[in-house]
């Protein structure tokens, strides 16, 4: 070979090396080789553009859709409504503060001491012996502490009991649509959200029910405790301020968010060239806007307790608020993030890479020699196994389909159910791939063929695998020799 063509040869390898620069390369099923197809650069870098772009907008959408849900269904859903509330009535922080809040109303509203004081002025007006009046004296003092604690212990004693839980539980039950009119700002409701983020509940009812009880002990100051219409405030911060933003924001679009967030999920892997990828990206990238979601829960936490203790509410009470507040929420983003990586595994095991290749092959080794196995104990699916395999693809869509359909119509999103749903979905998926049989695998043989007869008695010879094998094997090599005899 002259330099001429040496020179032509490297020039035409230079060529096809930057024509394959610009090409996509496909791997076709079936096929040793690849598949290159010609497809210009720019093309392929605006889908990928618009799938990172649509991917983002999705993930960012996430955890708005995830607070919009959460609540929507805290202003819609009444039983969800109560059991958000309702537990602050059993906890001790919460019942201690109430309480607190509670007895320093009613003093307020009836001077106990001035009232005592009142009685014993009365006693002393009639006109009784220097020594009875000298008591009455030493008596007055340790009178007014009685009563005032009289009525701690009484409010105490309601506010922990049973029933003050039944009555906190039937209360928010049937004032639902009030705390929606709190959103509105309706000052009849019970409970009250205010501007400047402050979570107040009146405490009206709870002072009548401490006059009842003290009314039923015989307590005649009792009947003096006039109506109180007064709120206490039980959280205070930026947090519940952007509740009431929120509200609207739940009516209108806390419905249909997370559907949208979905959507544009969904469409970024389906513009993406390579889905596979762009799925395995998508999933993990959700997980991982979920885990700060989940963190910024525990940032939050720390925040609002510095916010609103040591006033209007001790820290402990805070605490407790917020845990409550947020249960829905952090529940939710921890299961979302379980979906997440579930998915983006499971998409990886699907994927073109050469370790999923290897894994599902081994896999794959797996369930032919179980299936064999189950032929030569006579457990074959026959026909029944060709038809599902004919229908395999479509049958394991269904399945995912399913899986998916229960999980993102399914509120509250717990991680119980993603996790139960994508084991059974798993579970129903070995169960295809063990009952399917592929049409290019035949039915395991039996353990003896009759192949030839002796001709002198007439018995038939019998050979096993391993003579079927050798067998087949010398028709082989005299093939190869046939060739070569005519080949020469």
């Amino acid at each position: 070979m002259t330099n001429a063509d040496l020179e032509a040869r490297i020039a035409e390898l230079e060529a096809e090396n930057a024509r394959l620069r610009t090409a996509e390369t496909i791997e076709v099923p079936g096929t040793p080789d690849a598949v290159v197809v010609e497809k210009p650069r720019g093309r392929g870098r605006g889908r990928t553009v618009a799938a990172v772009l649509l991917v983002v907008i999705g993930l960012l959408l996430a955890p708005v859709a995830v607070v919009a849900g959460w609540a929507r269904l805290e202003l819609v859903d009444t039983d969800r409504f109560v059991q958000t509330f309702a537990p602050l009535a059993e906890d001790p922080e919460v019942q201690e503060f109430v309480a607190d809040q509670v007895t320093a109303a009613i003093e307020r509203e009836v001077d106990i001491p001035q009232l005592t004081a009142d009685l014993f002025d009365g006693i002393r007006a009639l006109d009784l012996p220097p020594r009875a009046e000298a008591a009455l004296g030493l008596l007055e003092a340790p009178a007014t502490q009685g009563l005032q604690s009289l009525v701690a212990d009484v409010v105490n004693r309601l506010v922990a009991s049973d029933a003050f839980a039944d009555i906190w539980r039937t209360a928010l039950q049937t004032s639902h649509t009030q705390f929606i009119a709190a959103m509105q700002g309706d000052p009849d409701a019970m409970l009250e959200v205010g501007g400047d983020g402050t979570l107040a509940v009146q405490i009206g009812p709870i002072i009548e029910a401490v006059k009842q009880r003290l009314s039923d002990r015989g307590v005649g100051f009792a009947d003096a405790i006039p109506v109180v219409e007064q709120s206490i405030v039980i959280a205070q911060g930026d947090a519940l301020a952007l509740v009431t933003t929120l509200y609207a924001v739940a009516v209108g679009i806390g419905t249909w968010l997370p559907w949208v967030a979905l959507a544009f999920l969904v469409a970024g892997v389906l513009v993406a060239k390579r889905r596979s990828t762009a799925f395995v990206w998508t999933a993990g990238g959700f997980a991982l806007v979920m885990a700060l979601l989940a963190a910024g829960f525990e940032i939050g936490k720390v925040v609002f307790i510095a916010t609103v203790s040591p006033s209007p509410i001790p820290g402990d009470a805070a605490e407790a608020i917020y845990a409550q507040l947020t249960e829905l929420m952090r529940s939710t983003t921890v299961a979302l993030l379980v979906l997440g990586l579930f998915a983006a595994l499971i998409a990886w095991l699907a994927g073109p890479w050469a370790p999923a290749r290897s894994l599902r092959g081994f896999a794959g080794s797996g369930f032919a020699a179980l299936r064999r196995a189950g032929d030569r104990h006579g457990l074959s699916t026959g026909a029944f196994g060709r038809a599902l395999d004919r229908s395999h693809g479509l049958i394991a869509g269904a399945i995912a389909l399913i899986a998916a359909a229960v999980i993102l119509f399914n509120r509250p999103v717990t991680t119980a159910t993603v996790v139960t749903t994508v084991l059974l979905a798993l579970l129903a998926l070995l169960v295809l791939e063990i009952l399917r049989r592929p049409v290019d695998e035949p039915e395991a043989a039996d353990a003896t063929v009759p192949v030839a007869d002796t001709g002198e008695t007439g018995e038939t010879a019998e050979i096993g695998d391993g003579d079927a094998d050798s067998a087949r094997a010398d028709d082989e090599e005299s093939d190869e020799a046939l060739m070569a005899e005519g080949r020469s």
